[in-house]
């Protein structure tokens, strides 16, 4: 290793010495300035937020699933936007300033892991801070083919019928 003056100290003056690289890392647990990836073109204003690991958004079936909601409630992938949480933590505050949502729909997601200052039950419809919110069980518990799985299915149905005119 050699020895002597530091590196910076031989910089011509009007040069500028790049900053360390500490910046340059996000901490963890830091709020990401970055956009969330969404799938859709969010024309209606419908955000749907899933956690689905492993995936950038969801597992087929499950897109399936909610393709074949969204056109029972007349609407289409281009209506919403699909957000992840699992590929990217969401926090409210920065989802609102980025889409603006007039609805979120969370699925198998609690109000306040999203840093809701709320909490309310699946299945109730919560308007809150000019959005309307529905937690709804995961969509991997509704795809399944079992009774428990045909009576959330009626529940979230109901739910979607109200809250779209439908």
């Amino acid at each position: 290793m050699r020895k002597g003056p530091p590196a910076n100290t031989t910089v011509p003056a009007g040069s500028t010495v790049p900053e360390p690289a500490a910046t340059a890392t996000a901490q963890p647990g830091a709020t990401t300035t970055q956009p969330y990836k969404t799938l859709g073109n969010h024309r209606r204003k419908v955000t749907i937020l899933v956690n689905a690991p492993g995936t950038p958004f969801l597992p087929d079936n499950q897109l399936n699933f909610l393709t074949k909601i969204l056109e029972a409630c007349r609407m289409n992938i281009g209506d919403v936007a699909i957000v992840n949480h699992a590929a990217a933590a969401v926090n409210i505050t920065t989802l609102k300033d980025q889409l603006h949502p007039s609805v979120i729909i969370l699925f198998g997601l609690e109000p306040t892991t999203i840093r809701l200052p709320i909490n309310f039950p699946v299945f109730k419809i919560q308007p809150y801070d000019q959005c309307t919110y529905l937690a709804a069980p995961p969509l991997e518990q509704l795809v399944q083919a079992s009774e428990e799985s045909k009576l959330l299915k009626s529940k979230l149905w109901v739910c979607l019928k109200s809250l779209f005119d439908v």
